[in-house]
């Protein structure tokens, strides 16, 4: 399996920080998000730090359907929750793989 990339990195930790955020703006503990998204608490603390695996220190990479779980729990889209990722077009990092699926 090839090595993650700074990108990715940068987007799982994005993607913490938006989970966080929004559970935090809700008033939601993360045990609270985590059942009623049908996942371990484990799992979704490991998503807010922006890891897949807390030994390995490996970036999160969820699936869609965790994605949709939670973006119903905390009462946004999912579209809205992944754009968020991005910031503004300033801000976007540059993703240095190709796009061309080679």
């Amino acid at each position: 399996m090839p090595a993650e990339t700074p990108f990715e990195r940068q987007i799982a930790q994005r993607l913490g920080e938006q989970l966080q955020a929004r559970r935090r703006a809700r008033g939601l503990s993360q045990e609270n998000v985590a059942h009623a998204a049908g996942m371990s608490r484990n799992h979704y603390q490991l998503l807010e730090a922006g890891l897949s695996d807390r030994t390995k220190s490996t970036a999160a990479n969820p699936r869609l359907s965790t994605l949709i779980s939670l973006a119903q729990v905390l009462d946004v889209s999912v579209t809205d929750l992944v754009v968020e990722l991005f910031g503004p077009a300033a801000e976007r990092p540059a993703d240095p793989s190709p796009t061309d699926g080679s």
